[in-house]
């Protein structure tokens, strides 16, 4: 095994595939998981199969399979075998040696982060705290300590060490405000509060952070809606959404209302914002709300007008991605009169409908549909997809073998998983040498994150 393929593995999620670890184990195959992880260094089987060992009891064929990663020296393999260790019950001694330690026996950031963890997993929360508390000015530390703290009956000792912290980030100011290190201080702060029962004076305090706009990031008032959207404090989340920070805080105030069975006065609340300030992120919410209620032919018209718009993942993607298991009303959706072709995405509308008609069992349709030229895709690659998509399995693995590239390799190691033969398909599948030589180039993405092209 090599540290570089390794690392490359879990950077990139190749090798077998996570996705494809899970298939075989939700079929039965842990021995052939594990025999695999060991034979040819994948890394996602050894993890699969340390997950299904530790589960069923078998420590000890858990750390058999994980040896080999971790005599690479891999950081990642020496942390997974210390889990095992703590799973095990065996004493957290042994699982601290794994951390590697510099010169001085001291533990860098990363390192005391996972030192942490351990110790709170092993129930020694007190030790735990002891080891971030002289680093509590890093930010992520101080988010681990009330991480592992949480439901161990430490918050007022926590509460200690946080406060003191968040009174600091309420003070920065200018460029200092910017780039303090502790932004997350403030609600850190009101989420050990209110674990402890004192939501009323999380909510004062943060209340007056946000009046007097000592907060460091927007994710503070965020922290702060939903606060008093949990506790029903509803008159006060509606005079927040009123204010200059409605499109941060709009959709928690309806969303409170819904979860109060005031479904209608929350779609009201948002048809009005609306109707004074069109922003895409009123109409995202309002459209996938309307969706979730069964109600398609409104919720397109809410995102129609963003359809043709130069970027089609504001509005249409999410339905999409919405709907990408309900073939029939995904079909009415990108087939509706009101969703137009975009500007530079008309090809995405079409992959779209091959996926819907596909998943209807129409595949010769679906295949006539999605055949454009996409540069960063095989069309056979393409078509042996909604053959599968449409059940048609024996067809996909003949169009995927007759393929004979790495990337039909791949995707015929998933048919070959579906079809129930199983050897044959890890056996298929590319090595992460072959993988590596032939790199793919990502998919094209809008620039909310979605994906623009269909599941295939």
């Amino acid at each position: 095994m090599d540290v570089d393929d390794l690392a490359w593995q879990a950077k990139s999620y190749r090798g077998i595939s996570p996705r494809m670890v899970r298939l075989l184990l939700e079929q039965g195959h842990l021995n052939l998981v594990a025999e695999v992880a060991v034979e040819r260094g994948e890394w996602f089987c050894a993890e699969g199969a340390v997950e299904e060992l530790c589960r069923s009891g078998d420590f000890g064929r858990a750390l058999s399979v994980m040896e080999p990663f971790v005599v690479t020296g891999w950081r990642a393999a020496l942390h997974a075998k210390a889990k095992i260790l703590l799973r095990a019950g065996r004493r957290i001694e042994d699982a601290l040696d794994l951390v590697c330690l510099d010169e001085a026996g001291a533990v860098s950031t990363g390192e005391c982060r996972i030192v942490a963890e351990m110790l709170g997993k092993a129930g020694r929360i007190d030790e735990a705290i002891e080891l971030l508390a002289p680093r509590l000015d890093e930010s992520s530390l101080l988010s681990v300590l009330v991480e592992i703290t949480d439901g161990q009956g430490r918050d007022e000792r926590v509460l200690k060490l946080v406060t003191p912290r968040a009174d600091c980030a309420r003070q920065a100011r200018g460029e200092e405000h910017q780039k303090y290190a502790l932004s997350d201080a403030q609600k850190l702060q009101a989420q050990v509060l209110e674990r402890a029962g004192r939501a009323d004076e999380a909510i004062r305090i943060l209340g007056q952070d946000i009046a007097g706009h000592g907060f460091l990031t927007q994710d503070t008032l965020t922290v702060y809606a939903e606060l008093l959207a949990r506790h029903g404090w509803l008159d006060e989340l509606r005079e927040l959404a009123a204010g200059q920070d409605a499109h941060t805080i709009l959709d928690i105030y309806a969303g409170a209302l819904r979860r109060h069975g005031r479904a209608e006065e929350a779609e009201t609340v948002m048809r009005n914002a609306i109707a004074a300030d069109d922003w895409v992120g009123y109409r995202a919410w309002l459209s996938s709300m309307l969706l979730a209620e069964g109600r398609l032919d409104d919720a397109i018209a809410v995102a129609e007008p963003g359809f043709s718009w130069y970027d089609c993942s504001n509005l249409l993607a999410p339905l999409v991605h919405l709907l990408l298991d309900r073939p029939e009303e995904l079909l009415y959706l990108v087939e509706h009169p009101r969703v137009v072709p975009h500007h530079d995405h008309e090809e995405f509308q079409h992959w779209w409908r091959a996926w819907a008609l596909a998943g209807l069992g129409r595949v010769d349709e679906a295949i006539t549909v999605a055949g454009l030229d996409r540069p960063w895709t095989d069309p056979r690659i393409v078509e042996a997809n909604l053959l599968s998509r449409a059940g048609r399995l024996d067809a996909a693995a003949d169009e995927l073998r007759a393929l004979g590239t790495i990337k039909g390799r791949e995707e015929l190691c998933e048919v070959l998983i579906l079809q129930g033969r199983a050897v044959e398909a890890v056996t298929v599948h590319p090595t992460v040498t072959e993988q590596r030589a032939v790199e793919p180039k990502p998919a094209p993405r809008g620039k909310n994150g979605y994906s623009l092209e269909p599941p295939f």
